[in-house]
Protein backbone atom coordinates (compact mmCIF):
# COMPACT_ATOMS: atom_id res chain seq x y z
CA UNK A 1 0.00 0.00 0.00
CA UNK A 2 1.33 3.52 -0.85
CA UNK A 3 0.95 6.08 1.78
CA UNK A 4 0.37 9.53 0.84
CA UNK A 5 2.93 10.87 3.94
CA UNK A 6 5.61 9.37 1.87
CA UNK A 7 8.55 11.11 0.29
CA UNK A 8 8.35 11.03 -3.69
CA UNK A 9 11.49 9.23 -3.50
CA UNK A 10 9.71 6.03 -1.12
CA UNK A 11 6.86 6.08 -3.06
CA UNK A 12 9.20 5.58 -5.70
CA UNK A 13 11.30 2.84 -4.19
CA UNK A 14 8.46 1.25 -2.79
CA UNK A 15 6.44 1.07 -6.15
CA UNK A 16 9.47 -0.23 -8.00
CA UNK A 17 10.06 -2.94 -5.83
CA UNK A 18 7.12 -4.13 -5.78
CA UNK A 19 6.93 -3.63 -10.00
CA UNK A 20 10.18 -5.64 -10.16
CA UNK A 21 8.52 -8.95 -8.64
CA UNK A 22 5.77 -8.98 -11.40
CA UNK A 23 5.86 -11.65 -13.83
CA UNK A 24 4.67 -9.66 -16.86
CA UNK A 25 6.04 -6.43 -18.28
CA UNK A 26 4.33 -3.82 -20.19
CA UNK A 27 5.74 -1.44 -22.54
CA UNK A 28 3.60 1.19 -20.64
CA UNK A 29 2.68 0.99 -17.16
CA UNK A 30 0.95 3.86 -15.29
CA UNK A 31 1.94 4.78 -11.78
CA UNK A 32 -0.20 7.74 -10.44
CA UNK A 33 1.72 8.64 -7.32
CA UNK A 34 0.48 12.08 -5.76
CA UNK A 35 3.42 14.30 -4.52
CA UNK A 36 3.13 17.99 -4.53
CA UNK A 37 0.21 17.81 -6.19
CA UNK A 38 1.21 16.81 -9.17
CA UNK A 39 1.01 13.60 -10.92
CA UNK A 40 4.05 11.42 -12.02
CA UNK A 41 4.10 8.64 -14.68
CA UNK A 42 6.41 5.59 -14.62
CA UNK A 43 6.80 5.19 -18.43
CA UNK A 44 9.40 2.52 -20.45
CA UNK A 45 10.96 3.18 -23.25
CA UNK A 46 12.39 -0.26 -25.06
CA UNK A 47 15.32 0.46 -27.65
CA UNK A 48 14.77 -0.80 -30.70
CA UNK A 49 17.86 -1.94 -33.50
CA UNK A 50 17.13 1.53 -35.12
CA UNK A 51 17.43 3.35 -32.13
CA UNK A 52 20.32 1.62 -30.94
CA UNK A 53 24.15 3.19 -30.09
CA UNK A 54 22.40 6.67 -29.69
CA UNK A 55 23.41 8.42 -26.47
CA UNK A 56 20.75 7.84 -23.32
CA UNK A 57 19.98 11.86 -23.11
CA UNK A 58 19.78 12.21 -26.94
CA UNK A 59 17.52 9.51 -27.23
CA UNK A 60 15.03 11.14 -24.40
CA UNK A 61 15.25 14.12 -25.77
CA UNK A 62 13.70 12.51 -29.12
CA UNK A 63 11.52 10.93 -27.46
CA UNK A 64 10.01 13.18 -24.53
CA UNK A 65 10.30 16.42 -26.62
CA UNK A 66 8.40 18.47 -24.15
CA UNK A 67 10.91 17.59 -21.18
CA UNK A 68 13.65 20.83 -21.39
CA UNK A 69 17.34 20.03 -21.50
CA UNK A 70 18.45 20.94 -18.11
CA UNK A 71 15.36 18.60 -16.74
CA UNK A 72 16.46 16.04 -18.79
CA UNK A 73 19.83 15.88 -17.65
CA UNK A 74 19.02 16.91 -13.63
CA UNK A 75 16.50 14.11 -14.15
CA UNK A 76 19.39 11.30 -15.23
CA UNK A 77 21.20 12.88 -12.22
CA UNK A 78 18.89 11.85 -9.80
CA UNK A 79 17.84 8.71 -11.02
CA UNK A 80 14.61 9.53 -12.19
CA UNK A 81 15.51 8.32 -15.79
CA UNK A 82 17.20 5.12 -15.59
CA UNK A 83 19.00 2.54 -17.76
CA UNK A 84 18.32 -1.02 -17.00
CA UNK A 85 16.55 -0.59 -13.64
CA UNK A 86 19.80 1.45 -13.04
CA UNK A 87 21.19 5.07 -12.91
CA UNK A 88 23.09 5.77 -15.66
CA UNK A 89 25.49 8.58 -16.94
CA UNK A 90 23.76 10.87 -19.77
CA UNK A 91 26.60 9.49 -22.31
CA UNK A 92 26.00 6.11 -21.74
CA UNK A 93 25.37 3.98 -25.60
CA UNK A 94 22.09 2.50 -26.23
CA UNK A 95 21.65 -1.23 -26.95
CA UNK A 96 19.01 -3.13 -28.90
CA UNK A 97 16.73 -4.09 -26.46
CA UNK A 98 17.75 -1.68 -23.53
CA UNK A 99 14.72 -0.79 -21.00
CA UNK A 100 14.62 2.77 -20.38
CA UNK A 101 12.48 3.62 -16.99
CA UNK A 102 11.03 7.95 -16.98
CA UNK A 103 9.89 8.98 -13.61
CA UNK A 104 8.86 11.88 -15.22
CA UNK A 105 5.61 14.28 -14.71
CA UNK A 106 2.56 13.03 -17.12
CA UNK A 107 1.92 16.33 -19.62
CA UNK A 108 5.71 15.84 -20.48
CA UNK A 109 4.45 12.63 -22.76
CA UNK A 110 1.88 14.92 -24.59
CA UNK A 111 2.44 15.74 -27.92
CA UNK A 112 4.16 19.16 -28.66
CA UNK A 113 1.47 21.83 -29.87
CA UNK A 114 1.21 25.66 -29.30
CA UNK A 115 -0.30 25.40 -26.09
CA UNK A 116 1.88 23.22 -24.09
CA UNK A 117 5.34 25.13 -25.25
CA UNK A 118 5.73 26.41 -21.42
CA UNK A 119 6.40 22.67 -20.65
CA UNK A 120 9.84 22.81 -23.05
CA UNK A 121 11.55 25.86 -21.43
CA UNK A 122 12.94 25.43 -17.94
CA UNK A 123 13.80 29.20 -17.53
CA UNK A 124 11.77 31.43 -18.26
CA UNK A 125 12.87 34.60 -19.87
CA UNK A 126 10.21 37.43 -19.34
CA UNK A 127 11.15 41.18 -18.64
CA UNK A 128 8.45 41.72 -15.69
CA UNK A 129 7.22 45.79 -15.94
CA UNK A 130 4.04 45.19 -13.41
CA UNK A 131 2.10 42.55 -12.06
CA UNK A 132 -0.70 41.88 -9.60
CA UNK A 133 -3.00 39.00 -8.51
CA UNK A 134 -4.94 39.87 -12.06
CA UNK A 135 -2.50 41.50 -14.58
CA UNK A 136 1.04 41.37 -15.61
CA UNK A 137 2.76 43.16 -18.43
CA UNK A 138 5.45 41.82 -19.97
CA UNK A 139 8.40 44.44 -21.36
CA UNK A 140 9.04 42.03 -24.84
CA UNK A 141 12.33 42.49 -26.97
CA UNK A 142 12.16 42.96 -30.71
CA UNK A 143 12.92 39.72 -32.29
CA UNK A 144 10.56 37.86 -30.19
CA UNK A 145 6.87 36.43 -31.62
CA UNK A 146 4.02 37.07 -29.38
CA UNK A 147 2.41 33.75 -30.56
CA UNK A 148 3.96 31.13 -32.68
CA UNK A 149 4.07 31.46 -36.11
CA UNK A 150 5.50 28.27 -37.18
CA UNK A 151 8.98 26.82 -35.55
CA UNK A 152 9.56 26.35 -32.53
CA UNK A 153 6.55 27.37 -30.39
CA UNK A 154 8.96 27.23 -27.02
CA UNK A 155 10.45 30.73 -28.45
CA UNK A 156 7.55 33.27 -28.17
CA UNK A 157 6.31 35.76 -25.10
CA UNK A 158 3.45 33.63 -24.21
CA UNK A 159 4.89 30.61 -24.01
CA UNK A 160 7.48 32.10 -21.62
CA UNK A 161 4.91 33.94 -19.59
CA UNK A 162 3.05 30.85 -18.90
CA UNK A 163 6.13 28.79 -18.18
CA UNK A 164 7.12 31.36 -15.29
CA UNK A 165 3.75 30.81 -13.72
CA UNK A 166 3.50 27.12 -14.50
CA UNK A 167 7.10 27.22 -12.31
CA UNK A 168 5.86 29.15 -9.70
CA UNK A 169 2.43 27.21 -9.14
CA UNK A 170 0.51 29.86 -10.33
CA UNK A 171 -0.78 28.26 -12.78
CA UNK A 172 -2.27 24.36 -12.87
CA UNK A 173 -3.03 23.20 -16.39
CA UNK A 174 -4.03 19.97 -14.90
CA UNK A 175 -6.74 21.44 -12.75
CA UNK A 176 -8.15 24.01 -15.24
CA UNK A 177 -10.78 23.45 -17.28
CA UNK A 178 -9.91 25.42 -20.08
CA UNK A 179 -8.39 29.10 -19.17
CA UNK A 180 -4.78 29.54 -19.82
CA UNK A 181 -2.95 32.70 -19.22
CA UNK A 182 -3.18 34.64 -22.58
CA UNK A 183 -1.82 37.85 -23.98
CA UNK A 184 -4.26 40.92 -24.00
CA UNK A 185 -2.99 42.59 -26.62
CA UNK A 186 0.09 42.10 -29.10
CA UNK A 187 2.57 43.57 -31.39
CA UNK A 188 5.23 43.03 -34.61
CA UNK A 189 8.22 40.66 -34.06
CA UNK A 190 10.45 43.24 -34.40
CA UNK A 191 8.54 45.79 -32.61
CA UNK A 192 9.72 45.72 -28.58
CA UNK A 193 7.67 46.99 -25.84
CA UNK A 194 5.05 46.45 -23.54
CA UNK A 195 2.57 43.46 -23.51
CA UNK A 196 -0.43 42.91 -21.13
CA UNK A 197 -1.32 39.10 -20.33
CA UNK A 198 -4.16 38.15 -18.32
CA UNK A 199 -4.24 35.47 -15.38
CA UNK A 200 -7.41 34.85 -15.00
CA UNK A 201 -10.51 34.50 -17.62
CA UNK A 202 -11.99 37.70 -15.90
CA UNK A 203 -8.87 40.06 -16.16
CA UNK A 204 -9.15 38.61 -19.93
CA UNK A 205 -12.74 39.58 -20.79
CA UNK A 206 -12.15 43.09 -19.04
CA UNK A 207 -8.95 43.89 -20.64
CA UNK A 208 -10.12 42.56 -23.94
CA UNK A 209 -13.25 44.98 -23.57
CA UNK A 210 -11.17 48.44 -22.66
CA UNK A 211 -8.88 48.09 -25.54
CA UNK A 212 -12.42 47.97 -27.85
CA UNK A 213 -13.46 50.92 -26.03
CA UNK A 214 -10.32 52.78 -26.37
CA UNK A 215 -9.92 52.88 -22.51
CA UNK A 216 -6.29 51.92 -22.94
CA UNK A 217 -4.38 54.19 -23.80
CA UNK A 218 -0.97 53.13 -25.39
CA UNK A 219 2.03 55.09 -26.29
CA UNK A 220 5.53 54.54 -28.78
CA UNK A 221 8.56 55.66 -29.32
CA UNK A 222 10.15 55.30 -32.66
CA UNK A 223 12.97 56.73 -34.73
CA UNK A 224 11.99 58.72 -38.18
CA UNK A 225 13.90 59.57 -40.98
CA UNK A 226 13.39 63.76 -40.72
CA UNK A 227 11.23 66.08 -39.31
CA UNK A 228 7.43 65.93 -39.17
CA UNK A 229 5.53 68.72 -40.93
CA UNK A 230 3.67 69.86 -38.55
CA UNK A 231 5.95 68.69 -35.34
CA UNK A 232 3.27 67.89 -33.69
CA UNK A 233 0.02 66.78 -34.91
CA UNK A 234 -2.96 63.81 -36.49
CA UNK A 235 -2.80 61.14 -38.77
CA UNK A 236 -6.17 60.40 -40.02
CA UNK A 237 -6.44 57.65 -43.13
CA UNK A 238 -7.44 54.40 -43.84
CA UNK A 239 -5.47 51.74 -43.97
CA UNK A 240 -6.01 48.52 -46.50
CA UNK A 241 -3.62 45.42 -45.57
CA UNK A 242 -3.02 42.85 -48.42
CA UNK A 243 -2.86 39.59 -46.14
CA UNK A 244 -0.65 37.98 -48.72
CA UNK A 245 2.31 40.11 -48.57
CA UNK A 246 1.50 40.98 -45.08
CA UNK A 247 1.58 44.68 -45.75
CA UNK A 248 -0.38 47.89 -45.56
CA UNK A 249 -0.91 50.78 -47.77
CA UNK A 250 -2.53 54.21 -46.66
CA UNK A 251 -5.50 55.71 -48.93
CA UNK A 252 -6.86 59.14 -47.73
CA UNK A 253 -10.42 57.86 -49.29
CA UNK A 254 -12.14 54.78 -48.28
CA UNK A 255 -11.58 52.17 -50.31
CA UNK A 256 -13.74 48.65 -49.78
CA UNK A 257 -11.80 46.26 -47.22
CA UNK A 258 -10.23 49.39 -45.52
CA UNK A 259 -10.00 50.37 -41.90
CA UNK A 260 -9.94 54.25 -40.73
CA UNK A 261 -6.40 54.90 -38.37
CA UNK A 262 -5.89 57.11 -36.46
CA UNK A 263 -2.39 58.14 -35.08
CA UNK A 264 -1.64 61.01 -32.47
CA UNK A 265 1.78 62.10 -32.31
CA UNK A 266 4.45 64.78 -31.16
CA UNK A 267 8.18 65.51 -31.71
CA UNK A 268 10.30 64.76 -28.99
CA UNK A 269 14.02 65.64 -30.17
CA UNK A 270 15.82 65.58 -33.63
CA UNK A 271 18.96 64.72 -34.22
CA UNK A 272 20.56 65.23 -37.27
CA UNK A 273 18.68 63.87 -40.58
CA UNK A 274 16.59 62.11 -37.34
CA UNK A 275 13.63 62.70 -34.92
CA UNK A 276 12.63 60.74 -32.20
CA UNK A 277 8.73 60.54 -32.22
CA UNK A 278 5.88 60.11 -29.95
CA UNK A 279 2.95 58.30 -31.13
CA UNK A 280 -0.60 57.20 -29.41
CA UNK A 281 -2.54 54.68 -31.16
CA UNK A 282 -6.13 55.68 -31.38
CA UNK A 283 -7.05 52.93 -33.38
CA UNK A 284 -4.80 49.35 -33.72
CA UNK A 285 -4.38 48.41 -37.47
CA UNK A 286 -1.58 46.37 -38.57
CA UNK A 287 1.65 48.16 -39.07
CA UNK A 288 -0.32 51.30 -38.43
CA UNK A 289 2.19 53.67 -36.88
CA UNK A 290 5.26 52.22 -39.54
CA UNK A 291 3.04 52.92 -42.19
CA UNK A 292 0.90 56.10 -41.28
CA UNK A 293 4.35 57.77 -40.36
CA UNK A 294 5.95 56.53 -44.11
CA UNK A 295 2.83 58.13 -45.34
CA UNK A 296 3.50 61.55 -44.24
CA UNK A 297 7.12 61.53 -45.50
CA UNK A 298 8.78 60.69 -41.90
CA UNK A 299 9.68 56.83 -42.30
CA UNK A 300 10.47 54.76 -39.09
CA UNK A 301 14.61 54.32 -39.12
CA UNK A 302 15.30 50.28 -39.65
CA UNK A 303 11.76 49.77 -41.48
CA UNK A 304 12.38 47.33 -44.43
CA UNK A 305 8.71 47.43 -45.44
CA UNK A 306 8.09 51.42 -45.63
CA UNK A 307 11.01 52.61 -45.22
CA UNK A 308 14.22 53.68 -46.39
CA UNK A 309 17.07 51.44 -47.71
CA UNK A 310 19.75 53.66 -47.82
CA UNK A 311 18.79 55.58 -44.48
CA UNK A 312 18.47 52.08 -42.67
CA UNK A 313 21.93 51.59 -44.54
CA UNK A 314 23.35 54.44 -43.05
CA UNK A 315 22.69 53.71 -39.72
CA UNK A 316 22.99 49.71 -39.87
CA UNK A 317 19.41 49.49 -38.45
CA UNK A 318 17.24 45.89 -39.81
CA UNK A 319 14.43 46.21 -37.73
CA UNK A 320 11.88 49.21 -37.42
CA UNK A 321 12.80 51.74 -33.93
CA UNK A 322 9.50 51.32 -32.93
CA UNK A 323 8.80 50.63 -29.06
CA UNK A 324 5.77 50.55 -27.33
CA UNK A 325 6.76 52.09 -24.20
CA UNK A 326 3.84 53.37 -21.96
CA UNK A 327 0.76 52.00 -21.15
CA UNK A 328 -2.37 54.40 -19.49
CA UNK A 329 -5.52 52.64 -18.00
CA UNK A 330 -8.15 55.82 -18.97
CA UNK A 331 -11.28 53.84 -17.63
CA UNK A 332 -14.32 55.51 -18.65
CA UNK A 333 -16.83 52.33 -17.71
CA UNK A 334 -16.57 50.48 -14.30
CA UNK A 335 -13.96 48.08 -15.00
CA UNK A 336 -14.97 45.05 -12.13
CA UNK A 337 -11.84 43.77 -10.16
CA UNK A 338 -9.74 45.77 -12.43
CA UNK A 339 -10.92 49.11 -11.11
CA UNK A 340 -7.99 49.89 -9.18
CA UNK A 341 -5.49 49.97 -11.92
CA UNK A 342 -8.02 53.19 -12.79
CA UNK A 343 -5.25 56.26 -13.48
CA UNK A 344 -2.55 54.30 -13.45
CA UNK A 345 0.66 54.39 -16.35
CA UNK A 346 3.15 51.94 -16.90
CA UNK A 347 6.44 52.34 -18.63
CA UNK A 348 9.06 50.53 -19.89
CA UNK A 349 12.44 50.85 -18.29
CA UNK A 350 14.45 51.72 -21.21
CA UNK A 351 14.04 51.67 -24.86
CA UNK A 352 17.33 50.84 -26.53
CA UNK A 353 17.35 52.99 -29.95
CA UNK A 354 16.30 56.00 -28.28
CA UNK A 355 19.41 55.78 -25.76
CA UNK A 356 21.55 54.69 -28.31
CA UNK A 357 20.97 57.51 -30.90
CA UNK A 358 19.48 60.31 -29.30
CA UNK A 359 20.48 59.71 -25.24
CA UNK A 360 17.30 59.23 -24.46
CA UNK A 361 15.83 57.96 -21.44
CA UNK A 362 12.09 57.28 -20.75
CA UNK A 363 12.30 58.80 -16.97
CA UNK A 364 12.77 62.32 -18.72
Amino acid sequence: MIHLSLTFDDVLQQFYKNYTQMAHFYDIIFALLFAKGRYYIMKELKIAKNDANQRLDRFVGKAVPLLPDTLLQKYIRLKRIKLNSKGAKRDTRLSEGDIIQLYINDEFFDSPTEENAYLKISTPKVEIIYEDENIFLADKAPGVLCHAAGGDASNTLIANIQALFYARGEWKPREENSFAPALCNRIDRNTGGIVIAAKNAETLRIINEKIKLREIEKFYLCAVSGIPNPESGEVRSFIFKDAVKNQVYVRQDFCPGAKEAVTRYRTLMSRGELSLVECELLTGRTHQIRAQMASIGVPLLGDGKYGSEKTNRSFGEKGQALYSYKLHFAFKTDAGILNYLNGKAFEAPSVPFAKKIFDFFVDN
